[in-house]
Formats: C-alpha cells, structure tokens, sequence
C-alpha cells in the first residue's frame, strides 16, 4: 500500500478498538516472569556457556602485548577471544569505534577480550587474569576545549546540519528587545532497566542471536558486515526488550562478542554487559554547548532568531541535531541554525530519546522564557505570538499538516491554573520553600517509516500478526492487535501478535518516535489485503464488504471469516510505503508543559511539586499505553533538569560516575503529580491511521518547564543543566 495521498474515511475511523484504553496484551507475561528476555532464552540454548567482557582502562592507545594462559588455565574457563584469534572483522554503518578494539584503542572500556567458561562467576573471575600490555596516546575529551576546532557535520539522516532565511544579523542588530544566552547540558546516559544482552547459537554455519535491540533489520545487516557473513545465515531474536531509549538501535558489543564466543568455543555464550560497563561501553547521549539568540519588537513577536549548537563525538560519529526544532516552532523571518561537531575521544555518542530536540528544547524554551520576561509578557501568550501555520524556513507554500500548538496552550494553562501564577520571582512561599510555576512548549518532528507486516486468519476465526517490529516497553504488541482488530471487524482477543523475529517482515523498528505510526500502519495495510482475499474468496466485492463482529457482511449475506479462512487459513502480506507527503506539508507533534517547583530557600533544593501537559499527536491509539510514555518521557526531562549527568574525567577520558548508585534518575518520590491531557487531532497527511508518534514528544520541553519554574521560584536562572543545588545556592546569594 502506497500512502501519498491524504487519508480519507477507513476502517480505523470507527473508533471501536482503536483510540480506546487497553490493557497490554504482554502484561500477564511480564508480571508473571514467562516472557523470555534475551539473556533468559534457556529453553533455546539449555548448555550456554557464558561470557564476560574485559573492557579498555585507557581511553586512547595501542595493545602491546596480550597474555590470557592465566586465563584459560583458570577452573572452568572454556577459551577467550581476543583481536588476535577472532579472524578479520568487519565494522557495521551504524558503528563508530570498532566492537572489538585492537590493537587499536579507540575508547574507554571499549571490548578487548572475552572470557568464556562455564559459569558467569567464573567467567568474571577469570576475566581479572587477562593481561593487556598497553601505551597511552594523548586524548582530546574536553567539549569545551574543542569548539574551537569543531567542523561542520555531514547530514544527519538526510537533514542539512544548517539552514537560513532572510537575514538574521542585520534583523537581531536592529531587533527592540534581544536575548543571547549560551546554555550548556552534559553528557547523558541511557539508563534503561534491561543492560545490553546477547545469548548467540552457531549451527550448521548459521547463527542465531537472542538480543535485546530495538531495530531487527538493521542490526542482521550489521552483524553481516562485522562478521563478514551473508545475512541470510543470521536469525536475531528480540522479542522482549527491557527498555532501550536509543541504546539498542544498533550492534553493539554484547551481541558480537557472544557471537564470537559462541563460534570460539562451539557452544552456545551468553553475554550481558555489567551495569557498569553500559556508560562506557555501548553509546550515550553527547553533551552540548548552545547559544541562542532571538530578537523581537517590544510585544514579544520575532523577527530574529538564531541557534547555533556545538557537540562532540569520536571522529566519523554523528553530532547532536539540537537546533532542529528552532527551524520549525516559532516564526521569525530572519533564521539562522548551525551544528558543528568536535573530535572526541570519549565513548561513542548516538541517539537517545528525541535525539536533537531533547536538550535543543532545554535551551530554547527556556531562552524564549528570557524573552518573555525581557518584554513583560506572559510565557504562555509570548508563544501564541509567536505560532505560524507554515514552515518558517520554507514558507507559506509547506504548511503544517497540522499544528495545534495554541490549543496545547490554552488547555494545558487552563488545567494547570497557570493564571493563578506570580510573574515576579520569588514572591510566593510555602514555609521554608520558594513556590514557581513555569512552562515550556512541547516539539518532535513526526518522521514515518517503510513497515511491512504478514497477517493471516485460520479456520478458528484466529488472527495472527507477524512482523520484526519490536517492543521496548511501549506497548507495540497491543496497538498492532487493536490496528488488527478494528480493520478486520474482530474481538481484541481473537488477535495473536508475534515481534522481533528476523524470519517476519521488516518494520520500521522502534527509534525516532515513527515505531508505532509506522508499524500499526504496516498492519493495516497487510490487514487491508487480507480482507480483499478473504472478500474474493468468499465471492463478495471487497469494495462493498464490511468486517465485523467476525465476519463479512454485505447486503443480506453474513459469513464468519473463520468459515471462509477454512482448514488452511488465508494469509498475505503487504508493507506501507510513503510518499511525498512529508516534503508538501511540515509535520510535527505538540505539546505544552507546565510544573510547579518547591525550592528551599536555605539548601537550595528543588522539588518538582506537580505537573500537566498537554499533547497533541494525531490520534491516539492507545491512550492507556500513550499516556505511560507521557509521563515516562516527562520523567526523563525532569532527570536531565535536575540531577542526570555523566561526569567526564578530562585527564583519563572516561565517564567516572558509571553505574545507578552515581548517576541519578528520577524516582516516584520526585515526581509526586503528574496529569497528561491529549488534545483531540486526526493528521491525515501522516498516515491512513492518522496517527502521529508520541513516544518523545513528552521528553521535549519537560526539563525547561522545571528551570523556569525554579526561576519563578526564587529568581535564579542557571543556563547550566542539571540544576544541581550547589548551583541554585550561588545564585541565592546573588539574588538576596
């Protein structure tokens, strides 16, 4: 099914499964521990062996020398893998640094040898026996030492890393009212419950890999480049997975090494990475530095506004897309963006959660609260001001889709009680605690993917769903089974859903907040063939047809599709492809927070006290399951405001705070009130569903909506995330 056109009425639009609160259909699995997680798969590899890594302790160098006969005499060790017995390795697309490092360096922590044997503990053990001579080369892993030399990026899945309109120089000069504030946020770790874990099976020149990773397609392709292999011999395996934020889109080196381990000792391995290993190991969140810059006339409505971002990665990595929401949020005919990217020799940055607008939001909305407060306007209506219909850079000619940002606004204040807020700093108290309010917009560009899916009806009246989609946490097994459901006229419980098997389809995996927009599209399309078969089967015109209640109806006639499915069953498969649609019309998700914050007045510290927002991401297919990632995405922004940092170690180049006990997220006790309202919106320019993602949209905007409450709070303004309390402390005794 090609979708290039707008959606008109269809079966999804009746509104009888999809759209409606459901349970997850993987719940009873997972509360009761039955559903297999990667490294669980013990009724697949009853004998697995298993492995430990031996990490890098120099961030840059060479291997000299390497001695594992310690190792291998040690009890029950099964053989090590090291650069010098794996045989050539390739290095997949998606891959900075190699997997497996030697004798090359490129990174702290990076793989250099695996332990095999026949228990884990026996594998760590032996794995402190590995001897790894080396000779440290000077690093470069300070950000802010390398702006200077930083470059202009390539594109980052084909977005130009600048863009420009009017003249933003002359307009910000003459501009009544100017803001130019530089805003920094640090380096992010994933933090997801499930580490990086692999159980890999050699047979018969074949492997099998059960891993946990968000985008299946991807990562067989990549396991054939590194392992030189076609990918057809590979199977990945990724039916559950306990959380990724961006983590496991790609190879990473649990998955190789067990698959070496594996090939190395003819045995099946398992290898999870150690808490501690997850910073340095696999990929994280690169910092930033920013500067914004935006001018206005005296009623806050802009003419200029430029944002420019610096972020660093190991040489041939991608950098931090943070200015990309600034090109379509507010208008402004003069607009400047820039990305430059320095060379670093930390651990690999790549995508987490709302990769780009994330921390490009924690510095915008709050610049545009400095705007506000420069002007004497309301933050809220400083916004309204400020809405176009239109791409700003593009113009008038690429509309938005759609774009019901002042409706997330005007319903968020309202359910907030933002008009009961003190615009002066500091003048409200509870006790020993400061009180503000403050507020942010919402934004994630809404991005669609090519998803294919199998579906098929046996003679019990059962429908199966097949497809490599995957499912995080997020709820992809229900939204599909509701997608299947409604277009097909049957009961939820009818409908069977299996994911993350290479064997099924390609889906558009979970990444980029396109999984279930995309997927459930996928569904529908193979759902849209299946009811032609089965219409022509059963001697109907599939145009008159209607699905329900279990069978096809058409005029006086009614025959159950289980009937028409018969003893073989009916099966077809079909994908989603997109058009241009995406190009002719701006398309984006909105929202708008609002928090109110305690800070005390003596320690300096923060409490977020409640928070709203409102969201508007086309229909909502789940609104029990959409609002869980409001509040999880709402919870990540808050951890990137208040206390998430990885502390580089410039000197040695590595994140020192490496595990749960030193780098905070968020608990339930910080986060007390949470209430997410969705705005009613059909995008029929997004998809036949009309549909939109949702799954980072909640992230975006959150951690500025805390900062600015902080400065309502007690007037201080710190353009340094996290907003730890050492920093609220300086600035109360500048403020007093």
């Amino acid at each position: 099914m090609r979708f290039d056109q707008p959606a008109t009425t269809n079966p999804i639009d009746r509104g009888r499964v999809v759209g409606v609160p459901h349970d997850r259909i993987d719940g009873p699995a997972k509360v009761t521990g039955t559903a297999p997680y990667a490294y669980e798969r013990h009724d697949a590899a009853p004998d697995a062996a298993y492995g430990w890594i031996v990490g890098s302790a120099i961030a840059r160098g060479r291997i000299t020398a390497i001695d594992t006969r310690a190792a291998e005499a040690a009890p029950g060790v099964l053989g090590v893998v090291t650069h010098e017995n794996a045989g050539p390795l390739g290095k997949g697309r998606f891959n900075t640094a190699h997997l497996l490092g030697g004798p090359a360096i490129e990174h702290y922590d990076q793989a250099l040898a695996l332990v095999v044997a026949e228990t884990l503990e026996q594998a760590r053990d032996a794995a402190a026996l590995v001897r790894i001579d080396c000779v440290a080369e000077e690093g470069r892993f300070d950000l802010a030492a390398g702006i200077d030399g930083a470059e202009v990026p390539g594109p980052f899945f084909g977005k130009d890393p600048d863009s420009a309109a009017g003249d933003f120089d002359a307009a910000f000069a003459a501009a009544p009212v100017k803001v130019d504030q530089t805003y920094t946020t640090p380096d992010h770790s994933h933090a997801m419950m499930e580490p990086h874990a692999t159980t890999a099976l050699w047979a018969d020149g074949r492997l099998t890999l059960w891993t946990s990773n968000q985008m299946v397609a991807w990562t067989v392709g990549e396991v054939a480049r590194t392992l030189n292999m076609p990918p057809e011999n590979i199977r990945l395996v990724s039916p559950y997975v306990g959380g990724g934020f961006g983590a496991k889109l790609f190879l990473r080196a649990d998955a190789l090494m067990a698959a070496l381990g594996a090939r190395h000792v003819g045995r099946p391995v398992k290898v999870a990475l150690a808490r501690p290993q997850v910073p340095n190991n696999t990929v994280h969140r690169p910092a930033t530095i920013q500067r914004v810059r935006i001018g206005a006339d005296r009623n806050g409505v802009i003419d200029a506004i430029a944002h420019e971002s610096w972020s660093g990665n190991l040489p041939g990595g991608n950098v931090e897309m943070a200015a990309m929401q600034t090109r379509l949020l507010y208008g402004g005919r003069n607009r400047l963006t820039r990305h430059r990217i320095a060379a670093l020799d930390l651990p690999e940055g790549n995508s987490m959660r709302a990769p780009g607008e994330a921390v490009g939001m924690l510095a915008l909305e709050v610049a545009m609260d400095e705007l506000a407060e420069a002007c004497g306007v309301d933050p809220v209506e400083l916004r309204i001001r400020n809405d176009v219909a239109y791409d700003p850079e593009a113009g008038p000619d690429r509309p938005f889709s759609s774009r019901p940002f002042v409706d997330c606004l005007r319903r968020g204040a309202e359910r907030f009680g933002w008009s009961r807020r003190n615009p002066t700093p500091g003048r409200v108290r509870d006790g020993r605690w400061l009180v503000g309010m403050g507020m942010a917009a919402a934004f994630r560009g809404n991005q669609m993917s090519r998803s294919a899916a199998r579906v098929g009806v046996d003679g019990r009246g059962t429908v199966t769903v097949e497809t490599d989609m995957t499912d995080i946490g997020t709820g992809t097994y229900t939204i599909l089974a509701q997608t299947a459901a409604e277009t097909l006229g049957v009961p939820l419980e009818a409908v069977r859903v299996h994911l993350g098997d290479s064997r099924f389809p390609v889906a558009a995996g979970s990444g980029g907040q396109w999984g279930a927009n995309s997927a459930a599209s996928g569904v529908y399309a193979a759902c849209m063939t299946l009811r032609e078969a089965l219409a022509q089967k059963a001697g109907f015109n599939a145009g008159d047809a209607v699905f329900e209640n279990g069978a096809i109806v058409a005029g006086n006639r009614s025959v159950p599709i289980a009937d028409v499915a018969g003893r073989e069953g009916v099966w077809v498969e079909d994908a989603i492809e997109f058009g241009d649609l995406d190009k002719t019309y701006a398309q984006g998700t909105f929202g708008a927070h609002f928090c109110e914050v305690g800070v005390d007045a003596y320690t300096g510290e923060i409490r977020v006290r409640r928070m709203v927002g409102a969201f508007a991401a086309g229909r909502i297919l789940n609104p029990k399951s959409a609002r869980n990632q409001i509040i999880g995405a709402m919870t990540m922004g808050v951890g990137a405001a208040l206390m998430e940092e990885l502390v580089v170690d410039t000197r040695h180049g590595y994140f020192v705070n490496h595990d749960l006990a030193e780098y905070h997220v968020p608990v339930h006790a910080d986060i007390p009130d949470q209430d997410v309202l969705f705005i009613e919106e059909l995008d029929d320019k997004s998809s036949p569903l009309k549909a939109k993602g949702v799954g980072e949209l909640g992230i975006c905007g959150a951690g500025a909506a805390v900062a600015n409450a902080v400065h309502n709070a007690c007037g201080v303004r710190i353009r340094a995330y996290p907003l730890t309390l050492d920093k609220v402390l300086r600035g109360l005794g500048a403020v007093t």
